[in-house]
């Protein structure tokens, strides 16, 4: 469990620092190639880039949940039967339309 909350804790600063970064690097001329383009090209790109940016990081994310080994995580046993008996518990009204049948 610590390590799924971790995993979520380190991706959600990418998802924050990533397109923070992108823009700081693109304002002040950091990134390569940066310099040769106009103002308006260079919102343009550098807002392109921090979105692709925070999409890559979110499928960084599905991917490390999709490799989380399933069968690490058991359903607590004491839920499981409170579950079970809340199924087969009869609601009011029931046994008068399973009568009725």
């Amino acid at each position: 469990m610590i390590g799924v909350v971790n995993k979520f804790f380190v991706t959600s600063i990418f998802m924050w620092a990533a397109p923070v970064a992108i823009l700081y690097g693109f304002n002040h001329k950091l990134l390569p190639g940066s310099t040769q383009l106009s103002p308006e090209s260079m919102t343009l790109w550098s807002g392109i880039l921090a979105v692709i940016s925070v999409n890559v990081v979110i499928g960084l994310y599905i991917y490390l949940a999709m490799k989380e080994p399933s069968d690490k995580h058991e359903p607590d046993p004491k839920f499981l039967a409170d579950a079970k008996a809340s199924m087969n518990q009869l609601r009011p009204g029931e046994a008068d339309r399973s009568k009725q049948e």
